[in-house]
């Protein structure tokens, strides 16, 4: 069965500004060096990005998915960026048929979303090819940690057929704090918890998450939890496998780590 992932994705369109891609070079090698690692191909790409909330638990059903820039004030050269993978509508409605079936809640279909930056970004050094089919899947607006466990426990089934679920979101994401040197020591001391929380065993993982505003500094790190809650989806489809952290950075003067199940 092959694993999923919780990446943190970095700043912006880091990688297609010279400066800034500096500042994530440890990112942008670990990556580029993701596919070969792995060590499978995936059948599909199904990410789970911080950057599309939803009333609904939504995933996208375009057969060619467009291009969402959704960030400001960056050089003109990242609004014409592309990555051309292609959507699934059928896998699209796999995932709309497991979570209503199986969790018993409502998804559904979006036919007109496309690649934001949580997705385009680190697909396009893990897979610069863009011949394997991506289909994003949203977080819901209630911010509800249990329900995107369980979510994510209804799509542990895409695994067995070779689709990897990549939660795409960051480990600390304070925008107002990025750079500082409170910020440093916040994101250390969330990064710690969460490690540890994420190497424990599958139920005591999945309940520390649950309760994850009680972790040190937890609120300081994520003031509002929208990078945060992709993980949840991620730890659920992981089912009873284990989690460990696989790397990180110290770009921006925070700790952004990224986790592995299975």
């Amino acid at each position: 069965m092959i694993p999923t992932f919780f990446i943190s994705h970095g700043g912006g369109p880091w990688p297609y500004v010279p400066q800034m891609r500096l500042m994530f070079i440890k990112s942008a090698q670990w990556m580029t060096d993701f596919a070969e690692n792995l060590n499978a191909k995936p059948t599909a790409i199904l990410s789970v990005t911080g950057h599309w909330e939803a009333n609904e638990f939504s995933v996208s059903s375009a057969l060619k998915p467009p291009m969402i820039y959704d960030y400001s004030g960056f050089p003109e050269n990242t609004y014409k960026v592309k990555y051309s993978a292609p959507g699934s509508p059928p896998i699209a409605k796999k995932v709309v048929s497991l979570i209503e079936s199986a969790a018993g809640m409502k998804c559904v279909e979006d036919s007109s979303r496309g690649f934001d930056h949580g997705t385009f970004v680190p697909l396009s050094l893990m897979y610069p090819n863009e011949n394997i089919p991506v289909i994003s899947f949203s977080i819901k607006n209630t911010y509800n940690p249990a329900e995107h466990i369980k979510i994510g426990e209804s799509l542990k089934p895409l695994r067995e057929e070779g689709v990897l679920i990549i939660g795409s979101g960051l480990s600390y994401h304070n925008l107002r704090e990025f750079g500082s040197p409170e910020a440093r020591k916040v994101s250390q001391t969330f990064e710690s918890w969460l490690t540890q929380t994420i190497e424990k065993s599958p139920q005591e993982r999945n309940d520390a998450l649950t309760h994850w505003e009680s972790a040190p500094s937890a609120r300081k790190a994520h003031p509002q939890e929208d990078h945060l809650l992709p993980l949840m989806v991620v730890a659920g489809a992981a089912g009873k496998d284990m989690g460990k952290k696989i790397f990180q950075d110290d770009a921006m003067n925070v700790i952004m780590a990224s986790y592995r199940f299975g």
